[in-house]
């Protein structure tokens, strides 16, 4: 069978993130079980028109705005699809109306609130009301994503069916947990990419409230993207600079020496999908402590595999960092339960769910 993948990234996009590496492993695994799979995503400087990643043609035409119309046109000239995949960030692809076969839509999350941290009003507002709108659109459109809280925000906003899959994991779970006793200093680290709506910036104020309640604290922050420069500014401003250090970007063996190292995982982003880097650090025995939204709630679970704060503040983090350092035994049984829970989360288990449904998908009738 034929798939196209519609998404604005793909793994070479200097902007790619976990969409993308999520988006790989569904179609690498497709092309495994003898399928042919394409990837239309959006041109960018310095990149080659067409390429072929793990057995993905990649095709890479338009931007923001019209890269729908490329991808309308240039579908036009294929031998037909059995399913077309139309995966929204915000704006979608409006595939259904165009590519004369199957289709599903795909979502990490419903963006909300995170139009409001790269859009200033009235275009937040405006990006808002076109979302909504969207779904309803889409509402007999079939849709999978890994939250649940996103599926039940795309059937408020009318969808009438979403399949949820689960996010997967490359990284192996230790074979055993090694000993990582929880004693000062409290070793923090932060996995993301350096974007507005990740609210790095709450990780360094947190370590700062726990530092003035006298905790000795250190963090470190490891990826890169378009507000590193005033992060790099910010521990200065915070009299952290001793405390805090940025790693940019490092390859997988070493964040995963670094989580293995870590404490906790600190995550306060204004909401995820799910949090790969979660369960990659419970893989590693590292618990995450993170702010109480979507998909987080769900890849942490509260006071069983790591912390989830009350409220969406670097008091109130700091307050269940503060209050977990306290309780060492409990911290050695969240990572207990956070290693066992992530054995399930690797794509060895997930992958075989994921390319079964969409299998089915494109063996249907097209309307």
């Amino acid at each position: 069978m034929r798939f196209l993948m519609l998404n604005w990234r793909d793994p070479r996009n200097p902007k790619a993130g976990g969409a993308e590496r999520v988006t790989l492993e569904y179609l690498a695994a497709l092309v495994r079980r003898g399928h042919e799979a394409v990837w239309f995503a959006f041109d960018f400087p310095g990149a080659q028109p067409e390429e072929v990643i793990e057995g993905i043609r990649i095709i890479r035409s338009g931007g923001a705005g019209n890269a729908w119309l490329h991808a309308r046109k240039w579908c036009r000239t294929q031998p037909p699809f059995d399913l077309v995949i139309d995966q929204h960030h915000g704006i979608p692809w409006y595939a259904p109306w165009w590519c004369r076969t199957n289709c599903v839509a795909y979502i990490h999350e419903v963006l909300g609130p995170i139009w409001d941290a790269f859009y200033q009003w009235p275009a937040s507002s405006i990006g808002r009301f076109q979302e909504r709108w969207t779904h309803w659109f889409y509402r007999h459109v079939p849709f999978f994503t890994a939250s649940s809280a996103t599926k039940a925000t795309l059937h408020e906003h009318g969808v009438k069916e979403v399949q949820i899959i689960p996010y997967g994991v490359h990284t192996r779970a230790l074979l055993e947990l090694d000993a990582k006793p929880l004693q000062p200093p409290f070793r923090l680290v932060v996995v993301s990419r350096l974007a507005p709506n990740k609210r790095i910036d709450h990780a360094l104020r947190t370590l700062k409230a726990l530092v003035d309640r006298g905790v000795d604290a250190r963090l470190t922050v490891v990826g890169g993207g378009e507000i590193e420069a005033d992060l790099r500014a910010l521990p200065f401003q915070l009299n952290l600079a001793e405390r805090v250090r940025l790693t940019g970007p490092l390859s997988e063996p070493d964040k995963d020496a670094l989580l293995r190292q870590s404490h906790f995982l600190l995550h306060t982003s204004q909401r995820e999908g799910w949090g790969l880097n979660v369960i990659e650090a419970n893989a590693l025995g590292t618990p995450a402590a993170v702010y109480p939204v979507a998909g987080l709630v769900e890849s942490t679970l509260n006071d069983q595999t790591g912390v989830v704060s009350k409220e969406e503040t670097p008091a109130s983090l700091a307050q269940r960092l503060e209050e977990a350092f306290a309780r060492p035994d409990a911290y050695q049984r969240w990572r207990v339960a956070a290693w066992e829970r992530a054995r399930g989360f690797h794509w060895d288990n997930v992958l075989p769910l994921a390319c079964d449904w969409l299998e089915a998908r494109a063996r249907k009738r097209p309307l």
